[in-house]
């Protein structure tokens, strides 16, 4: 089993590490993709290595895609490439797991549409506007979508992730 975490310089530390290490502590493998190789730099300074670019990307090869908050989205929405990535999980109905600023790359990627979800309350709006029904709420799961609002959500956010994997 694989995982994909998606992300770029600023992404919220906790909100990529956390599931980074707890993925991994449960037997999943976990690469990290972004624009570019070498590292990329969380807000409080902690530095991830980078597997693959965005380009080499095949989706076929993950069970799940995990989408880190921060400032980090609002550069990784603006790529083709991760949209395109984030819209191959829903079409196949694979899990996504999108926490905070995360859920931004998925309402650029059009797949929220009659969903339910959650994230930082500044992006609610924004999920309203793309169709999405919010809910203030720690967590919500909608299908294969596992969505969550801040880092003190990490324990309900992984959770809900691993039972999408049916690992808990």
């Amino acid at each position: 089993m694989k995982s994909l975490i998606v992300s770029a310089d600023g992404f919220e530390d906790l909100e990529l590490l956390v599931p980074y290490y707890r993925l991994k502590e449960a037997g999943v493998g976990v690469q990290v993709a972004s624009m570019k190789r070498g590292a990329i730099k969380g807000i409080h300074a902690y530095e991830v290595t980078v597997d693959k670019t965005l380009v080499e990307v095949d989706p076929d090869e993950y069970d799940l895609l995990v989408l880190p908050g921060g400032k980090a989205p609002q550069k990784v929405r603006m790529e083709a490439r991760a949209l395109d990535i984030a819209r191959d999980f829903f079409q196949r109905q694979k899990p996504v797991a999108a926490i905070c600023h995360g859920p931004q790359i998925l309402i650029s990627a059009g797949v929220l549409s009659g969903r339910s979800a959650t994230s930082h309350s500044s992006v609610a709006m924004e999920l309203k506007q793309a169709g999405a029904s919010y809910e203030d709420k720690a967590v919500v799961v909608d299908g294969n979508l596992v969505t969550s609002r801040v880092p003190q959500d990490l324990p309900d956010f992984l959770r809900e992730t691993l039972k999408q994997l049916r690992l808990s």
